[in-house]
């Protein structure tokens, strides 16, 4: 059986013949990015084909960014010379010469893709079901934990062995996705445990001490800038009239203010340069527990406003923190909260947001 390394090599080398890419969600999380690779192996492995490409959907310079999908790629053995990104294909080709589009990890694609959408041929999802591309085949989206759980199941029903390369993959990122496998997170399904029995025989690697070095990866933003972590996991999205982006952030509002003392400017260079009417940021972070804050910034104070007013009235339990220092009105308009109800992440708020922004 040819090794993931030896798979993702070919399939670079034919990369723009492809005649079917594996497309992750725009955050490139590490959900997205293993269960990618792992899925498109799985179809390599029954087809024999070097033309079913996974795309990380980022440019290379920016997975050093996800810092827990590093130490997962390399304790996988995956060398990332071999791992193709955004910006290594013309992408806008190969959708021009026919080829098919498997998303995994959303269902529905970026609106900057969106002229693709006669080229999705299935989805494998976790996510709230868009409604779209019912022709799929697969299409399988299940609110499961982490998407990595239903391409292990895929292993499971294609009765395909499973490598200690893909094991590493597939349960690094259900342990991250699930918080150690935690049924008080809000997020563990039978699903994910059952795979996770057949996964972890196979992966070499000590449970606890696995899913504590990744959440260390993945909370550590030493050297980065607020642009780098605006970017690191960042979402788009539009709506009638608002097109708005979601960053989630790995530190709270006090230690980023700290950072930078003028996390306004930041918000205005990135919001400007990605023309956004609104930007937020969702900020996950351990102090003594889990623990959530929210930052809201548009350019425009009716707009910011009116959104702050919604949001209060959302099941967030929202406390406005004093930073007076940041509120500089003649470069935007900002506004801190820390979020008492931490299990609303942005999945769940995004659809709330889209129902506000679409009336």
């Amino acid at each position: 059986m040819i090794s993931v390394q030896a798979y993702l090599a070919r399939v670079k080398a034919n990369r723009n013949n492809a005649t079917l890419v594996i497309l992750g969600n725009e955050a490139a999380d590490l959900d997205s990015m293993a269960a990618s690779i792992a899925y498109g192996y799985l179809l390599n492995l029954q087809s024999g084909s070097n033309a079913v490409l996974p795309v990380m959907p980022i440019p290379r310079a920016d997975f050093k960014l996800r810092t827990e999908a590093v130490f997962v790629f390399r304790e996988a053995g995956i060398a990332l010379d071999d791992v193709v990104f955004f910006d290594d294909i013309e992408f806008d080709k190969i959708m021009a010469a026919g080829a098919g589009l498997i998303l995994l990890d959303h269902n529905k694609l970026a609106h900057t893709l969106e002229q693709y959408n006669s080229n999705v041929l299935g989805v494998i999802d976790h996510h709230r079901d868009e409604g779209l591309y019912k022709y799929g085949d697969p299409r399988i989206i299940r609110k499961v934990g982490s998407t990595a759980s239903l391409v292990g199941v895929e292993f499971q029903k294609a009765g395909v062995e499973i490598s200690k390369e893909i094991a590493i993959l597939l349960c690094g990122t259900i342990l991250l996705d699930t918080v150690n496998l935690d049924p008080n997170c809000g997020r563990l399904t039978e699903t994910d445990l059952a795979i996770v029995e057949v996964l972890f025989p196979l992966c070499p690697l000590a449970r606890q001490d696995f899913f504590d070095t990744i959440q260390r990866e993945k909370f550590n933003v030493s050297g980065l800038s607020t642009a780098d972590l605006l970017r690191k996991d960042y979402k788009e999205f539009q709506s009638k009239k608002i097109r708005y982006g979601i960053s989630s952030i790995h530190l709270s509002v006090k230690q980023w203010e700290e950072m930078d003392k003028d996390l306004l400017s930041g918000f205005v260079k990135y919001a400007t340069a990605r023309k956004l009417d609104v930007l937020l940021s969702m900020n996950a972070f351990v102090e003594h527990c889990f623990s959530r804050d929210l930052i809201v910034f548009s350019r425009i104070k009716e707009v910011h406003d009116n959104l702050c007013m919604h949001l209060q009235t959302l099941s967030l339990d929202l406390l406005a923190c004093d930073f007076t220092e940041q509120l500089q009105e003649d470069k935007g308009f900002i506004c801190f909260y820390h979020q008492g109800h931490s299990c609303v992440s942005r999945k769940m708020l995004q659809p709330l947001l889209a129902l506000y922004f679409n009336k």
